[in-house]
């Protein structure tokens, strides 16, 4: 079962949540402040801001795995549709979860969320004014026992309360439930920026679906445990390691390297 959740203080997740409710779901009680549901899926909307959502599995008992419908802000202001996964890569949890804890990432539902959004955003005239993209690993909640993977509109109100947005993400995610996984080969990924451009690029050119992404600002914390936690931590397993070879040091290059040969991974510089 998929459960799919948003928090009612958020316009983005709250609108896209109204737009999928209409979609075969009916009424229902699931522990949410507001619960619907259809054959397979939940769908919850809780109090609680989506960073603080560690009490998912208390609720939720019977979910395969788990989909944020939410905000995104940037200080940027860029405008976006965007997925990605939790975690914490350093010594301080400013946004939810623990410190140095990782989420369990889903990188085929991401993908096949990533692939959506490109093709809704392209159908309702948004691509290019919208940049859809992943985003690197952030925030919380980093403790659940199943994986969490979260898509975002960005990043101002007027972005979150704009209906064509909501049905871009409510379409992206009805897609999902009603069509299944894309298969692609799972990947973790290191360096380029918070959206990872390139990343994202060679995913969809190259059929490469991400779990964790360590972007190139938290690349003073890379060691073999937090390559060895971005790939225990991605559920179905991980066959390749890519990296924004730009944005490495030598350093960093050998502990990956390094890392992939004791793990049988192969590794792919972009």
């Amino acid at each position: 079962m998929i459960g799919i959740v948003y928090s009612l203080v958020d316009p983005a997740g709250r609108g896209a949540a109204r737009i999928l409710a209409e979609n075969g779901f009916s009424p229902s009680n699931c522990g949410g402040v507001e619960c619907w549901s259809r054959p397979g899926v939940l769908l919850a909307g809780f109090r609680e801001d989506v960073i603080e959502f560690d009490f998912l599995d208390n609720l939720l008992r019977d979910v395969e795995y788990y989909v944020v419908l939410s905000r995104h802000t940037s200080q940027a202001g860029v405008k976006s549709y965007t997925v990605h996964h939790t975690g914490n890569f350093g010594r301080e949890a400013l946004y939810g979860g623990k410190p140095g804890e990782l989420g369990i990432a889903n990188p085929r539902v991401a993908f096949t969320l990533l692939k959506e959004l490109v093709r809704q955003a392209e159908a309702k005239g948004r691509l290019g004014e919208f940049k859809v993209s992943y985003e690197a690993t952030h925030h919380g909640p980093t403790s659940l026992s199943k994986p969490i993977t979260f898509i975002e509109i960005g990043s101002s109100m007027s972005e979150w309360v704009d209906d064509v947005n909501h049905r871009v993400l409510a379409e992206s995610v009805l897609h999902l439930i009603n069509e299944g996984v894309s298969d692609c080969k799972p990947a973790i990924g290191v360096g380029g920026g918070h959206y990872p451009w390139k990343l994202t690029e060679y995913a969809l050119r190259e059929n490469v679906c991400f779990g964790h992404i360590i972007p190139k600002y938290a690349l003073d914390l890379l060691d073999q445990g937090t390559l060895r936690q971005m790939v225990e931590r991605t559920y179905g397993g991980v066959e390749l390691i890519v990296v924004e070879k730009k944005g490495t040091r030598i350093e960093h290059r050998e502990i990956i390297e390094e890392f992939a040969r004791e793990n049988g991974l192969a590794v792919r510089y972009i």
